[in-house]
């Protein structure tokens, strides 16, 4: 599938079928995903493959209830973590720009999007999800101190095909200058 395809046939997934994710297929993903750009290429990005059954319900419930239908199908569930303290900053510690640490939220968006699209070149759907607490999900998970857990991605072969949602056009979306 070339580029343009990938990018305009991919979809948020939120229903898949009852199929395991092979490990193999995941770590050729993640693999694809240490590709994405990041802040002076410090690749802070890390993750977390959940795929026990009980423990995709347990945080369902207990951590990301808005999120326990995408979840309930779901038979892997990627924590998405940042190692802390690296992206933005300077060898001294001190921010590069006036945006402080926020370059980690960027860094790992980028780095979900391409593991998002790598999965769906493969045959994978996905949904990255942001509604879940994180405070108590990062203990629950035993995500080390050095580390923030940013983002959910629920993936799995699709059980479904959504449409394309409207776009704005280009001319809302860009300025000359």
């Amino acid at each position: 599938m070339n580029t343009a395809d990938c990018i305009l046939s991919r979809r948020s997934v939120r229903a898949f079928q009852d199929k395991p994710v092979p490990h193999a297929l995941f770590e050729e993903i993640v693999g694809l995903a240490a590709y994405a750009p990041s802040w002076k290429n410090t690749q802070i990005t890390r993750y977390i493959a959940i795929e026990d059954k009980a423990m995709i319900a347990e945080i369902a419930e207990k951590y990301a209830p808005f999120n326990a239908h995408v979840l309930s199908t779901c038979p892997l569930l990627v924590a998405a973590t940042v190692i802390k303290k690296r992206s933005g900053y300077e060898r001294d510690g001190s921010f590069t720009t006036d945006r402080g640490d926020g370059w980690q939220m960027f860094d790992c968006g980028i780095a979900c999007q391409t593991l998002s699209l790598a999965a769906h070149d493969n045959g994978l759907g996905a949904v990255i999800m942001g509604v879940f607490d994180r405070p108590a999900l990062e203990k629950y998970l035993a995500v080390p101190d050095d580390r923030e857990l940013v983002a959910l991605v629920a993936m799995g072969y699709p059980a479904e095909e959504p449409a394309a949602p409207r776009r704005k056009p280009v001319e809302e979306l860009l300025s000359w200058r």
